[in-house]
């Protein structure tokens, strides 16, 4: 959890423990050593609320080898592990943040919440597991929101954006995935630690939502924009996207992976989910645009790098 988002869950009046293998960067936040790949000791209090944020994801360098049981085990096993202590316990109570690669490829725009699930990778796959153990504690009387964004930014929140900054940052060329005239939705980390709490307001509702930004540019727009507000010289590159997946797919099946196939896959496609039924359900609604927050994590970025 990011400093932004706990210092809004807290100065809302509720008390934060995290339980991690290892302590967060985050001041006075209590802290309990946890590992969900194995049974938890921590002993939960029936009224409270469990905010279920653990993965392992594609940024913590997911081995080539046992790949799906690299993320099994901690988005799978683990969410069970965290249901059947918090049963133990008597707190019935969940918020998890699972992912919108549990959808796969659209047949519709923007994605409903109802939309099929069909992930084409393991991590999605594991997340889509995850989500049926929720759907089975739920028949035993869980309140249990499941959030599904798309991609999360903020400090700390990099990911594959990391080499992009990079690349502005040198002046260098930056290559898109296609010619960019498609849409990439994000959602800010302030704007999730929102739909927490309206979660929580409203008892945890059983139900998926999708979280998402609105109205966001075409990549190219976006792209063009960061560029000149970083005053950097970098230049656009477009490209014949189904080509450049292709040699993403054999360098990654040479054991050089620039990105992975969840991430390339949809790099070029119009990919945005339909928070409509968020916005009714919750009151929630996306505070940030998609250029304040990439602009913000470039910053963030450069500011890191300059300590």
């Amino acid at each position: 959890m990011g400093k932004a988002a706990a210092a809004l869950l807290a100065g809302q009046g509720h008390e934060l423990v995290a339980l991690d293998i290892a302590p967060p960067a985050v001041p006075d936040l209590a802290f309990v050593q946890q590992d969900i790949r194995e049974r938890l000791s921590f002993t939960f209090a029936p009224d409270d609320v469990v905010i279920h944020l653990a993965a392992n994801q594609y940024h913590l360098k997911a081995p080539r080898r046992d790949r799906e049981e690299f993320f099994r085990r901690t988005n799978t096993i683990g969410t069970g592990n965290v249901l059947a202590r918090m049963e133990e316990c008597g707190a019935r109570k969940l918020i998890y943040f699972s992912t919108d690669m549990v959808y796969g490829y659209p047949r519709a725009l923007p994605v409903p919440a109802d939309h099929p699930r069909s992930p084409f990778g393991p991590y999605g796959r594991s997340k889509m597991e995850a989500e049926d153990l929720c759907a089975v504690y739920r028949q035993r009387g869980f309140a249990i929101t499941i959030f599904r964004p798309r991609m999360i930014i903020g400090p700390g929140r990099l990911g594959i954006l990391d080499k992009l900054f990079a690349l502005i940052e040198r002046n260098l060329p930056v290559p898109m995935i296609g010619s960019g005239k498609n849409c990439y939705q994000m959602v800010a980390v302030e704007d999730c630690a929102r739909a927490i709490l309206l979660a929580m307001e409203k008892g945890c509702p059983s139900g998926e939502y999708n979280l998402g930004s609105k109205n966001p540019p075409t990549v190219k727009e976006l792209l063009r924009q960061l560029i000149l507000a970083a005053g950097s010289r970098s230049l656009l590159i477009p490209t014949w996207g189904p080509a450049v997946k292709t040699v993403l797919g054999v360098t990654g099946f040479l054991g050089l992976e620039l990105m992975y196939k969840e991430q390339y896959m949809i790099a070029d496609r119009n990919y945005l989910l339909d928070i409509s039924a968020t916005e009714q359900a919750l009151g929630w609604t996306p505070s940030l645009g998609d250029g304040d927050m990439i602009f913000a994590a470039f910053l963030s970025r450069k500011r890191s790098a300059a300590k």
